[in-house]
């Protein structure tokens, strides 16, 4: 681990050091920075705050200091001074799993985004270091650019016009009159040249040399060196969002695919956040509603019986219709996040929530952390897609404090409608379902707990 690296969890708070010391962290206490870094975090939480964007960071206070409170995203950034700040998903907290664990359980959840689908968790070197996830980031890019380096890299033919000492190509008779009157050992000419200067390539040389400055790992560095050694022909992209938009990629160039994903990784900023604030600084940040969401809807249909299909946010009805006619507009659209079908009858209604609820709490008192208003939320999902009739259940991650569903919940007003809460395991990617009840008829039955 890089020294001046720091590893934290959802929703953590950092402030100040007093001393000037970072990374320092005792029980229940904030984590302290630099009081250079945590001005930099300071005033992305405000901008964030003022401009009312999606927040990565928010403005806090600890014990009446000024403090800057991580949200519910994930992922790695690195500050200007090259500090990289790394946010584990909360579950890391509720468990004796060690960093590396963690880290290795969300990149197995990134590979459910569709743009992280090349990540490589299999990786002998993920495995066994503890590398911070930015480096961990630059090196599999690193080794897809190698991959290409092996296979060679592609060029192609393109026009060029030039003032030469031997005729070659077609001679443009036009211009050569007048640049070559005096000059009569010259021939302007209009040729096509093979040469690797290509969209392709040269965003990947750019990330390359994006990658060389933000890597604290010696390895990378290395890596990244000897690969900038075979592209110094390639120039490097003047304009990487113009390049984006010129990337072809024919049947032989399938192999630059991977290269190409994180290279626009990359250079794009790495998430829809980056350098949200006033500083630029790469960083990678991820919603882990989003994650969590596409990541049970990834690895739950292995689990359901054959007969059944599972839509990934239908097509959303409507709460309320405004008018007394079937065409009224609806009004208030409920879109759940995974809708259950048999052909063209809606079956079961599922919603994800990226919660840590406590099963061992007294139901009385604190009712398992659950929130009132998810539960109002399932019953009108419960009405509307299913008539009053069916499951609906609510999906939170399983830790050692919420390991097996609850008791079902049922509604006064609507017998026929059945609410489960289940845990879905983060690890062996399945739902944990009670060994009776009607979710049986949904979810094979080597999957039940």
């Amino acid at each position: 681990m890089s020294p001046n690296a720091i590893v934290c969890f959802e929703f953590d708070k950092l402030v100040a050091s007093v001393s000037g010391d970072g990374g320092l962290k005792q029980a229940d206490a904030p984590f302290e920075v630099q009081p250079r870094v945590f001005n930099w975090l300071d005033g992305e939480a405000r901008d964030n705050s003022a401009s009312g964007r999606q927040a990565w960071i928010r403005p806090s206070r600890q014990r009446g200091a000024p403090a800057v409170e991580f949200t519910s995203y994930v992922g790695v950034v690195r500050a200007p001074d090259g500090t990289q700040i790394e946010i584990l998903p909360k579950i890391g907290k509720s468990s004796d799993a060690d960093v590396g664990r963690i880290r290795r359980t969300l990149l197995e959840m990134l590979c459910s985004l569709p743009r992280f689908r090349h990540i490589l968790t299999d990786n002998a070197l993920l495995q066994t270091s503890r590398m911070p996830l930015l480096d961990i980031f630059i090196h599999q890019f690193l080794q897809a650019v190698q991959a290409i380096v092996k296979r060679g890299l592609r060029g192609g033919y393109s026009t060029r016009q030039d003032n030469l000492f031997a005729l070659r190509g077609k001679l443009q008779v036009a211009t050569h009159l007048r640049e070559n009157l005096i000059r009569r050992e010259r021939f302007f000419s209009e040729f096509d040249e093979f040469s690797t200067d290509r969209a392709e390539n040269r965003l990947i040389h750019t990330a390359l040399k994006l990658a060389l400055s933000c890597s604290s790992s010696a390895l990378n560095q290395q890596l990244a060196r000897e690969l900038c050694f075979v592209f110094c022909d390639v120039p490097v992209s003047k304009v990487p969002s113009v390049d984006l938009q010129l990337i072809e990629l024919d049947r032989d160039m399938g192999y630059y695919t991977s290269a190409l994903a994180w290279a626009t990784l990359i250079l794009r900023g790495h998430s829809p956040l980056t350098n949200s604030g006033k500083n630029e600084a790469p960083s990678m940040l991820f919603p882990m509603q989003d994650v969590f969401e596409a990541y049970v809807a990834k690895h739950l249909k292995a689990q359901l019986h054959p007969s059944f299909d599972l839509q990934k946010q239908p097509r959303s009805l409507s709460l309320v219709r405004y008018g007394d006619k079937d065409d009224d507009e609806g009004w208030f659209q409920l879109k759940p996040d995974l809708l259950l079908t048999d052909s063209t009858v809606n079956r079961m209604v599922l919603d994800t929530k990226w919660k840590l609820i406590d099963g061992s709490k007294d139901n009385s008192r604190d009712k398992f952390g659950l929130s009132q208003a998810d539960f109002y939320q399932m019953y009108a999902y419960g009405q509307t897609y299913l008539q009053g009739d069916g499951d609906i259940v609510l999906i939170y991650p399983k830790t050692a404090d919420f390991n097996q569903a609850l008791k079902v919940f049922k509604f006064p007003e609507s017998e026929k409608l059945r609410l489960w809460v289940l845990p879905f395991c983060l690890d062996k990617k399945y739902l944990i379902v009670p060994n009776c009840g009607s979710l049986s008829k949904y979810l094979h039955e080597k999957f039940n707990n």
